[in-house]
């Protein structure tokens, strides 16, 4: 009889129960167990977590800080610009305010730019420059027409080298460019009646405060004329936006009076000799004011058409 095979010896279950000793010897002894200790079962052990833990309350923020003309030129200049970041105070504002928002480019440079909220905001400050000068610049051409219906010749607009008083008694001279908004002169063919004047016009408080805030500005146009007047505009209620009482007591004080200007405080009058060479030749390279000299010729020649 053949032995069984390989394969058949693996398929053969194994017996569930040991066999039985053979003949003398001992039974095998059964396998040990060991109970369990008394008491109740381990619990399994789940890692202990920190419950998760709220974040601290901040403080509120604060107020956004008052925007003035600084804000608006910078947005001015970034809506110029490549929109470099200046990582300024003034930033901060615009940021805080929502009119500036940062952008991050592909390479990670970043940028800022203006919102919608900045653009409208900007478009607004721009209205209200092109009121402000229209008034200006109307208040200015009234002024100059008033001086060249009282005989003078009247200047807008010009640039004109003046002295300033040293910093020390003994200090040098010091110069710079003034640029008022009406200077005139007497129509003599006499220098020492000439009489210089200077008209400096204001449409609104923050520039009359901000202008009286600069003593060499005013110290040049003084070295310039014989008077010094300051021509006060009304706000958009009707008021005058200054009075004698901001205006230094050697200028003049003119206010607009309805459509009107009238004399608030006489200006200091300093007896001026003669006027320095290069403020004539200033007024020889500008175009004055045009007179009312196309109203009265005609009366040279006959009588109106």
């Amino acid at each position: 009889m053949s032995a069984p095979s390989l394969s058949a010896e693996r398929a053969a279950p194994l017996p569930s129960n040991p066999p039985p000793p053979a003949p003398g010897q001992p039974p095998a002894s059964p396998p040990i167990i060991i109970p369990p200790p008394a008491g109740d079962p381990l619990e399994p052990q789940i890692p202990v977590t920190d419950p998760p833990v709220a974040p601290p309350v901040a403080d509120p923020p604060g107020p956004v800080a008052a925007l003035g003309r600084v804000h608006m030129r910078r947005l001015r200049e970034v809506y110029r610009s490549a929109g470099w970041p200046c990582c300024d105070a003034i930033e901060v504002d615009l940021l805080a305010a929502g009119l500036l928002e940062r952008v991050r480019s592909a390479l990670g440079h970043e940028t800022v730019r203006l919102s919608d909220a900045g653009l409208a905001r900007l478009a607004g400050a721009l209205a209200g420059n092109r009121s402000a000068m229209s008034a200006h610049e109307a208040l200015v051409e009234q002024v100059a027409r008033e001086m060249t219906r009282g005989g003078r010749i009247a200047w807008r607009g010009l640039s004109l080298r003046a002295r300033l008083p040293p910093l020390a008694p003994d200090g040098p001279a010091r110069w710079c460019i003034a640029r008022p908004d009406v200077f005139s002169i007497r129509n003599t063919t006499v220098e020492a009646y000439a009489h210089p004047v200077v008209h400096e016009v204001k449409v609104t408080r923050a520039d009359l405060l901000g202008d009286l805030r600069r003593p060499d500005k005013r110290a040049a146009y003084l070295d310039l004329g014989g008077e010094c007047w300051y021509v006060l505009g009304n706000d958009a209620r009707g008021r005058p936006i200054g009075g004698i009482e901001d205006v230094p007591a050697e200028c003049g004080v003119m206010l607009l009076d309805g459509s009107r200007l009238t004399v608030a405080r006489a200006a200091v009058h300093r007896a001026v000799e003669r006027i320095p060479f290069g403020v004539w030749m200033s007024l020889a390279k500008a175009q004055p004011v045009s007179g009312f000299d196309e109203e009265t010729q005609q009366w040279l020649t006959g009588s109106p058409a």
